[in-house]
């Protein structure tokens, strides 16, 4: 049905295959999923060497995951990777909720300006895929193996043993860490004997990718008790290609085998669309939501990330952004290790981070999905009730829930935090990802997230906009001569040797951030909040630092003078 024509990649088969030595490996990505691609890109930007295993030798079949959230676009564009996907991808940022026929209310998801990025594009996984393996396959540090199925995991005294099978025969891998990114089905998961806990819902959905010429505008159209189709609740969105995803509710009682037939399908879309509209099937899926995620993300040596860790309703865009956002993570904190700087104990805060999202994105889809599959009277009259209100009054508007669409989650309680001493705004607290802001550096236009960069950094506003006093240009050196360089980002006009100084052209930097003169704001490599003050002092930050990558009591840190 799809007319998109599937890469195939040849086998990779490494020397260990036909020697029977044991592969020794640093690190090793289970699966080449949009999750463990990012992954990987992430590590070869932090010069770590990496090991992909995928048992498979092209990219995924159907659309599948098909919105990416701005904040992943960022992640994409650290990665260098987000400029074809914005090309290809269908740009939206408004959405329609209706009941029946009629239009209860709109929203908008990005209506404040001056964003480098969208809110969302929407763009068939397999193109994404497909992207990051081409740039993949062009750094010198990534190994992607093609048709390697590993077989077997065991946590060894030093690392992880993997038994992988290829076509020209198995081989041992010897890994001193494995990111497990192989999906619901997770081989890695099942090998180390671990399970999800959570719920699953008895509601089925039918997914049709349907290529059509439609009047629609590139918007997010839901319905609740839709005029055209029995189900409780039906979905619309455009892909490229003039591809569109419709998602159909179908209720618990169905035969999935049934319902996913061609001939079953065609008339829900024609009821839909009307008998005039020509349109073509590209892809079929029957699926029911699950609401799933294993107790901790860390065990031992192997870390679990994306949908092999957990497991959440498509309705909200949560399931692939929030995977891309574990890689986005895990890794620095992962390479920090690898290179001594840190402690192994600084991945635990990986499981403290990101099992908090999961719980976060999984109570949320739950809700959704309680409110869309309502089971009862009471569930329903409030739907219902929640329904008829809105179309007249605002504030009933927030009880209707059609899926809240993938914001990054804020860690405020993250042990790597140092909690505001100083009076700030609630905006961009300590475990808030950084908001992005139109710049200029050296005249030349650019984007504040763009140059934060992936190490740390520190936004400064300092007390004269001409110039930095001599304390100040001593304390910013000493920051960025540490064993952890902290880079200096200076929100002035003015030039500053080996350092970055910016121009707030819109203002929009000292909006968004609150800046006052003597700001500061300490950026982890995954462009999170780590700490603020309203002065700087080296001696406070350096101490935030080693907050940042639990060292604290780290008595072999020495910063350079």
């Amino acid at each position: 049905m799809s007319q998109f024509e599937y890469p195939v990649y040849d086998a990779v088969i490494p020397e260990a295959a036909a020697t029977g030595q044991t592969d020794d490996i640093q690190v090793v990505i289970v699966g080449a999923g949009p999750v463990g691609l990012t992954a990987a890109l992430d590590l070869a930007a932090h010069d770590v060497p990496v090991v992909v295993l995928d048992d498979d030798n092209t990219v995924s079949t159907g659309s599948r995951a098909i919105c990416w959230s701005k904040r992943t676009l960022e992640i994409f564009s650290r990665l260098d990777c987000a400029a074809p996907l914005m090309q290809k991808g269908v740009t939206w940022q408004r959405g329609r909720v209706f009941d029946r026929d009629e239009e209860i209310y709109s929203f908008d998801l990005l209506p404040e300006p001056d964003h480098q990025f969208p809110a969302f594009i929407n763009l068939q996984q397999y193109y994404v895929e497909q992207e990051l393996i081409e740039k993949a396959l062009s750094s010198e540090l990534i190994d992607l193996r093609w048709n390697n199925r590993v077989v077997d995991v065991r946590q060894s005294d030093d690392g992880v043993l993997l038994d992988v099978e290829t076509p020209d025969g198995p081989y041992r891998a010897h890994a001193r860490y494995v990111i497990a990114a192989d999906g619901a089905r997770s081989t890695v998961r099942k090998a180390l004997g671990l399970d999800f806990v959570g719920r699953v819902f008895e509601d089925r959905f039918l997914i049709a990718d349907v290529k059509m010429k439609a009047g629609f505008p590139t918007e997010r159209w839901f319905w609740f008790r839709p005029p055209f189709h029995p189900g409780p609740s039906t979905l619309l969105h455009k892909q490229a290609d003039n591809v569109w995803r419709i998602d159909f509710q179908l209720g618990p009682d169905v035969d999935a085998e049934a319902e996913a037939k061609p001939e079953n399908v065609v008339p829900r879309l024609k009821a839909m669309l009307g008998d005039e509209t020509e349109f073509d099937l590209e892809w079929v899926s029957v699926y029911r939501f699950q609401a799933r995620r294993l107790d901790r993300f860390v065990h031992g040596d192997v870390m679990f990330i994306g949908d092999c860790a957990h497991q959440v309703s498509p309705f909200g865009a949560r399931g692939g952004n929030s995977g891309i956002q574990d890689a986005d993570n895990l890794v620095w904190k992962l390479a920090l290790v690898l290179s001594g700087k840190a402690p192994a104990n600084l991945l635990e805060s990986f499981d403290d981070e990101r099992v908090y999202a999961a719980i976060e994105n999984l109570t949320i889809t739950s809700s959704t999905t309680d409110f869309m599959s309502a089971k009862g009277e009471v569930q329903t009259a409030f739907r219902d009730a929640a329904l008829t209100l809105a179309k007249d009054y605002p504030f009933a508007q927030r009880f209707v829930n059609a899926g809240r669409l993938s914001t990054p989650t804020v860690h405020a309680r993250s042990p790597l935090n140092t909690a505001d001493r100083d009076e700030f705004s609630e905006n961009l607290c300590p475990g808030t990802a950084c908001v992005d802001a139109p710049i200029a550096v050296g005249g030349a236009a650019g984007w504040l997230v763009d140059y934060l960069g992936g190490g740390f950094a520190g936004l400064y506003a300092p007390r004269s906009k001409s110039e930095l006093e001599p304390a100040e240009l001593e304390a910013l050196n000493r920051l960025n001569r540490g064993d952890i360089p902290v880079r200096p980002l200076i929100v002035a006009d003015c030039s500053v040797d080996a350092m970055t100084s910016i121009s707030d052209t819109k203002g929009r930097v000292a909006e968004r951030y609150d800046l006052r003169p003597g700001t500061f704001y300490l950026i982890r490599p995954d462009q999170y909040v780590a700490g603020r003050w309203r002065s700087l002092d080296e001696d406070t930050v350096f101490h935030a630092l080693d907050k940042a990558v639990a060292r604290v009591n780290d008595p072999e840190r020495k910063n350079v003078d």
